[in-house]
């Protein structure tokens, strides 16, 4: 795992913050999910506070190679995905060192900002990490509840 300093101090505060969620894994076809951190968020549900951003470490291996990659966000309610925008969608630019290589584990680091005009509701964070192919490196969903 080839990791930038910035990336390296950002996945070690992260670490130390954040404990193992259990995740249901949601079609991650040309990657592996090893473990999904949401910082801070120490009980499931996550409890998201409106106007807090929280973050994101996703650690997978890759199955294949890629140029780049992209992240798409969705609150899942009633079985529909509604886009939620994240500030960098760019894998490349999050962490992973680009091109992705085969066999290699990377750490994806992000942030989850919860805007204070969101409802307080119950939902399901799904998150996707595209590669340069449009397939799955990952994709993730865990519950959440946001509340003020």
């Amino acid at each position: 795992m080839v990791l930038s300093p910035l990336a390296l101090l950002l996945a070690l505060a992260a670490a130390a913050l954040a404990e193992p969620l259990r995740f249901v894994d949601c079609g991650s076809k040309d990657g592996s999910i090893q473990e999904v951190n949401v910082s801070p968020c120490p009980t499931q549900p996550c409890l998201l506070h409106k106007g807090t951003s929280y973050s994101i470490n996703v650690t997978f291996a890759s199955k294949i190679e890629s140029q780049g990659s992209k992240a798409r966000v969705y609150g899942e309610m009633l079985h529909v995905d509604i886009p939620f925008p994240i500030p960098e969608p760019d894998g490349c630019k999050s962490g992973i060192q680009c091109p992705i290589q085969k066999g290699h584990s990377y750490s994806y680091l992000n942030k989850l900002p919860v805007k204070s005009e969101y409802p307080s509701i119950k939902l399901i964070v799904k998150w996707e990490l595209v590669d340069d192919q449009d397939q799955m490196l990952f994709c993730w969903k865990i519950p959440v509840q946001i509340t003020s």
